[in-house]
Order: C-alpha cells, then sequence, then structure tokens
C-alpha cells in the first residue's frame, strides 16, 4: 500500500501545481503531509519528520544557495555577462559566437538566474543573429538555451546543481568536476547537432519568427514575471543601464553624465570575474588534493564550498560598492535576499518530502525494483532515475522543483540503487532538463525576448532542452559505465 500512497502523494503534488496552480512550496508539503499520515507515521512524528527534512537540507545547501544567489545578482548588477557576450563577437566572430556562447553560459554563468542570463543575453543574440544568415535567429536562440539551462542542472553553482547535489550528499567539489566537463561537452553537442538540424530545413523563418523582433526594453519589461525554472529573479523587469541601474534612459545633462562615470566605474572583465572564477578554482582544487590523498587543514578550509561561495561573495560585495555605490549595492543586495527566500523554501520542502519517504518502507520496496541486486544494470538505473525527473518536468514545468522532487523520491534509496551517488545525480539533472515547453513563465519570456512564435519557442527551447536532455543521457550512461 505504501506504494500507493507514494503514487497518490506524487500525483497529488503533480496536480495541485500544475492544475490548481498551488505554489510548489504548498503542493510538496501537503503531499509530504499525506503520505506521512496514510502510510502509518502518525501525527506528530510526520511533522517532527517534515520539520527535520526541512532542517537537514537547510543545513547541506542553506548557505550554498544564498551566497549563490547573492553573488549572481551582485555579478548581473556589474554587467559581467554582457561584456563577455561582447567581447566573444568581437573576437570570434558571429559564425563561432554560437558555440562560444553556449560554452560562457554554461560553464561560467550559472551563479547568475537563468531568467536573468535570458534577459541580457537575448538583446545580444538578436543582433548577432542577422549576421548568421538566414537560420541565424534559431541558432543563437537554441544556443542560449543550451547555454543557460545545460549550466543550470549540471555546473557548481547553478542552483537546480546544488539542490540535486545536496539532497543527494554528493560533495559540491565532486560535482564540480563531473559536471564542468559534462555541461560544456552537453552543451557543444547539443549546439552542434541542431546546427546541422538547421542546415536540413527545421526551421521556417516566416513561421517560426515574429514579423519584428522586440527591442530590449519591451522584452525586459515581459520578464518581469518570476520564473518557475529558478524561483525568482532579482529585478530584470527593466532593461540594465550603465552601472547596473535599471528603469528608463538617463535623460540628458547630468545624468547622462552620472551614468558615464559609473559605466568607467565598473571594473573590468578579467576582475568582475574574479568572484565567481576564484571559488571554482578553490572547490576544485580541494577536491583534487582530497582525491589524490593529500592532508591539509589549510587546504581543505579554503575547498570547502561554504567558504569558497563566501569568499566569492565578499569580492563580489567590495567590487560592487566600488562600481555601484552604495544605493544601488543596496537594492541589489535586498532583491537577493528576497529571492532566496524562496529558492530555499522549495529545496527545503524537497528535502522534508525525501525525509518522509525515507520513515516509510518504501525505500525497501523501491530497492527491490531499482537496485543492481535484482538484476537491473547500472545503465537500466540510469534511465529510470533520468525517467523520473523526466516525467515531473512534463508535468509540473518547473526544472528545480523536477530535480528535487526527484532527488527526495530516490536519495533514501540511493544506497541500494548500484550507481555513484554523482552519476544518479547527473542523471536526474539530465532528466530534469527534458521537454521545457507551455507550463513555464521561462517559455513565454523565451518567446518574447527572442521574437519568435510559439512555434518557434517549441523548436529552438522545448526541442533543444529535450536533445540536450537526451544527449547527457547518453553521456551519464557512459560515465556510470566508467566510474
Amino acid at each position: 500500500m505504501v506504494v500507493l500512497h507514494a503514487a497518490v502523494a506524487i500525483a497529488a503534488v503533480i496536480a495541485l501545481i500544475l492544475i490548481v496552480k498551488v505554489e510548489p512550496v504548498i503542493a510538496l508539503v501537503v503531499g509530504s503531509l499525506y503520505l506521512g499520515l496514510a502510510s502509518g507515521l502518525g501525527f506528530e512524528k510526520t511533522i517532527t519528520t517534515v520539520a527535520t527534512g526541512f532542517g537537514d537540507i537547510m543545513a547541506e545547501v542553506g548557505l550554498l544557495i544564498g551566497f549563490g544567489v547573492l553573488l549572481g545578482g551582485l555579478l548581473h548588477a556589474m554587467g559581467a555577462l554582457q561584456k563577455v557576450v561582447e567581447k566573444l563577437l568581437r573576437a570570434l566572430g558571429p559564425r563561432r559566437l554560437p558555440y562560444a556562447l553556449a560554452v560562457a553560459l554554461s560553464s561560467v554563468f550559472p551563479s547568475i538566474y537563468v531568467d536573468v542570463q535570458l534577459v541580457l543575453a537575448a538583446p545580444l543574440a538578436r543582433s548577432a543573429a542577422p549576421h548568421l544568415g538566414r537560420n541565424g535567429l534559431a541558432m543563437m536562440a537554441g544556443s542560449l538555451t543550451a547555454g543557460i539551462l545545460v549550466g543550470y542542472v549540471f555546473v557548481v553553482p547553478g542552483l537546480g546543481t546544488i539542490s540535486i547535489a545536496g539532497l543527494l550528499d554528493v560533495p559540491l567539489g565532486t560535482m564540480l568536476l563531473y559536471g564542468f566537463v559534462l555541461g560544456p561537452v552537453t552543451a557543444l553537442l547539443t549546439v552542434f547537432v541542431y546546427g546541422r538540424m538547421l542546415a536540413r530545413g527545421f526551421w521556417n523563418a516566416e513561421k517560426d519568427e515574429v514579423e519584428s523582433a522586440p527591442d530590449g526594453r519591451a522584452g525586459a519589461e515581459d520578464a518581469g514575471a518570476t520564473d518557475h525554472v529558478s524561483g525568482a529573479a532579482p529585478d530584470p523587469g527593466a532593461a540594465p543601464k550603465p552601472g547596473g541601474e535599471t528603469g528608463d534612459a538617463a535623460p540628458a545633462g547630468g545624468a547622462t553624465t552620472t551614468a558615464v562615470a559609473r559605466e568607467r566605474a565598473l571594473p573590468p572583465l578579467t576582475v568582475s570575474l574574479l568572484p565567481i572564477v576564484v571559488p571554482l578554482l578553490l572547490i576544485a582544487t580541494g577536491a583534487i588534493t582530497k582525491a589524490a590523498g593529500v592532508e591539509s587543514d589549510v587546504l581543505a578550509f579554503l575547498g570547502d564550498p561554504v567558504f569558497a561561495l563566501f569568499a566569492g561573495l565578499v569580492g563580489a560585495y567590495v567590487l560592487a560598492r566600488r562600481a555601484l555605490g552604495a544605493e544601488t549595492l543596496g537594492e541589489t543586495m535586498t532583491s537577493g535576499f528576497n529571492s532566496t527566500g524562496q529558492i530555499l523554501l522549495v529545496t527545503g520542502v524537497g528535502g522534508s518530502l525525501g525525509a518522509v519517504i525515507g520513515e516509510t518502507n518504501l525505500d525497501d520496496v523501491l530497492s527491490g525494483m531499482f537496485s543492481a541486486g535484482a538484476g537491473i544494470p547500472a545503465l537500466v538505473t540510469v534511465l529510470l532515475a533520468w525517467l523520473v525527473a523526466a516525467v515531473l518536468h512534463l508535468a509540473i514545468g518547473s526544472i528545480a522543483v523536477a530535480g528535487i522532487a526527484a532527488a527526495g523520491i530516490l536519495a533514501p534509496i540511493m544506497g541500494s540503487l548500484g550507481i555513484p551517488a554523482e552519476v544518479l545525480a547527473l542523471a536526474i539533472g539530465s532528466g530534469a532538463l527534458f521537454a521545457l515547453q507551455l507550463n513555464s513563465n521561462f517559455f513565454w519570456m523565451f518567446q518574447t525576448l527572442l521574437g519568435v512564435t510559439t512555434r518557434g519557442a517549441l523548436k529552438a527551447l522545448t526541442f533543444v532542452t529535450s536533445l540536450a536532455s537526451v544527449l547527457s543521457l547518453v553521456l551519464v550512461m557512459i560515465l556510470s559505465v566508467v566510474v
């Protein structure tokens, strides 16, 4: 009966989010309470388990998510992403730009909200599209999809990656080493295959593009809604002005002079990227030295993900305070604090669901179904984990919630699945990426900002995420055999 109750609980969570339009936090708690009571835990133990599960996952990833959100907001305010895309365009030319942009977005910028990345990169992608030929907009749109969303589920400190790794108790250093290879490789393969399909007539500009793409300001206004992929955005609702401000263009005279002065005050690109590059290097160094058997308290401290991200946050704070001024810095931090709350709640209640499952005997039942000891090869286990996350994403429309829910379901039986925890985390991330479509706010942001029709968005976003998901699944399967 516990399997039936678990199925009802998961179906109820999906229905509440998708049909009744209930917030994911409430839906996940309702599902956890139902499963606990229906499986016989009792009132007191059910509530205690929900609270304990929330606290345990917060202890694992709470600070990491908070620091990552604030760090991403500061990088956004300093215009780091815009500078990277502009330099790539000048250095590589338009035809290499889709590949370079996909790699940059998937490897360097997962700390920035996916919707903010989209708001900032879309105008630059549209401006470069005419230089790529008749399928230029399609190619640039697909590269944005691959870079932004692949990085979100595979590369630390992407919030999807951190949440899944935390629920499965995968060290972030280990996740960084695997994801930093798998993410960019998946993005490159996806752009390559998608480009070959475009060359064979996959895109029809007359039907897939609007007659005139919206300008940057109009698109940004449409992007103000909260995105279910990432939780909430640090106010990307208006196009960024020089110096990281938002709102109307500066009037002539003194205000223009102030804007120019703030633009000059912004740090160079190499400096503005240090707050994210240095933490990644610290985490990677800590993981490598640990794997090599090097015993050093200092290296362990410096390579700890909490310290590394905090060091990056402090660095970004110092740079932003000097470049933006105290007032703009305060607004950016406040927005980041507001966004952190929602993300932490969704992640925490995902841990609650996993804790309730762990207190039932569902783990024993599923262990017999999933484990390699039951005759299921590791490749099939990876496929099943991918399928769980993919089905949840199709139903819910949220990459983050799908990944968190899948990790919460599988975490209690992870020890009997016959595959390493990091492989399971990558399989879940791969599945959660599958087919981002009309039930996600990100879909409609994408359509508006890139200037494509609904049909065009289904090709450049839904199809591309499906392609990336399947390609990464193959890579994860290969990894499961090697590791």
